[in-house]
């Protein structure tokens, strides 16, 4: 499903198009998303403007000028796309929301496993954000965070560093490459992991991040971003999906466990 890069890209594909923009028409198709949308959604969007947007977790986020949030999460298989109105309807086309100047969003989502919800100015947090750790690129994200948060932890690393309580964005494949570039094995106990072995593992953390934002995502069969175009940070993949290639760096042959049902690649030989 997309991740924290994912979505991070379409938040920055749909910003240029969004901000100042008033909201008028509101058209929604089927409103039975994972969380069903809101039967008075187009009633409190209309009239609107969109403020800023911004991103926690894998939730994009439209502020709007009274203080409500518009919150939009992908699934499995969501786009959101950014349209002239009067664009032809495919199948799955969920919810539309047309702005002044001529733009239209367009909630598209094959498997309806996201969402479309407004989080109102006069709640202090939305029950899906409560409880998500801390975004990867904050202040409060460190080695030593990570440290004292895994002593006692017999679960594997690769789990605790995917843990949305722990941080958010660390989905499979990027806890898997940033496993790799910090030398450490996905099933190695997460309480036997050492402060500056943390320390390392939270600075590759941040780096395959940053580096798969500027690169578009991860390309999957069904993401692409705002403008439909797919990610392709797979091309800088050193251990995900790679089973039995020989690791880029070493040369040893890629191993795959399975930690807590999913699967996770390793390079025996980088990996300790």
């Amino acid at each position: 499903m997309p991740e924290l890069p994912e979505v991070e890209t379409v938040r920055r594909g749909v910003e240029p198009h969004v901000l100042g923009r008033r909201i008028g028409q509101v058209t929604v198709r089927d409103a039975r998303l994972r969380w069903p949308v809101p039967k008075n959604l187009p009633a409190l969007l209309r009239g609107r403007r969109i403020e800023s947007t911004s991103r926690r977790g894998k939730y994009l986020l439209l502020h709007l000028d009274n203080g409500d949030r518009l919150i939009v999460h992908l699934g499995m298989t969501g786009r959101l796309l950014v349209l002239q109105p009067g664009h032809p309807l495919r199948k799955h086309d969920h919810v539309d929301i047309e702005l002044e100047g001529g733009v239209l969003l367009r909630y598209h989502d094959p498997r309806r496993f996201g969402a479309v919800l407004l989080w109102v100015a006069a709640e202090a947090t939305h029950e899906l954000l409560a409880g998500m750790g801390p975004e990867p690129f904050s202040e409060e994200f460190s080695g030593d965070y990570l440290f004292a948060l895994s002593r006692g932890r017999s679960a594997p690393l690769k789990n605790f560093v995917m843990d949305g309580r722990v941080v958010v964005g660390a989905g499979n494949i990027y806890a898997a490459e940033a496993l790799f570039r910090a030398g450490l094995r996905p099933g190695r106990a997460a309480g036997r992991v050492t402060r500056v072995q943390y320390q390392l593992l939270a600075e590759k953390i941040r780096e395959v991040l940053a580096a798969a934002i500027e690169q578009g995502g991860t390309t999957l069969r069904d993401f692409a971003g705002a403008d439909g175009a797919s990610g392709y940070f797979q091309q800088k993949l050193y251990v995900y999906g790679r089973e039995g290639e020989a690791c880029l760096v070493c040369g040893t042959a890629i191993k795959r466990l399975v930690i807590g049902q999913r699967s996770s690649c390793f390079c025996p030989g980088c990996q300790k």
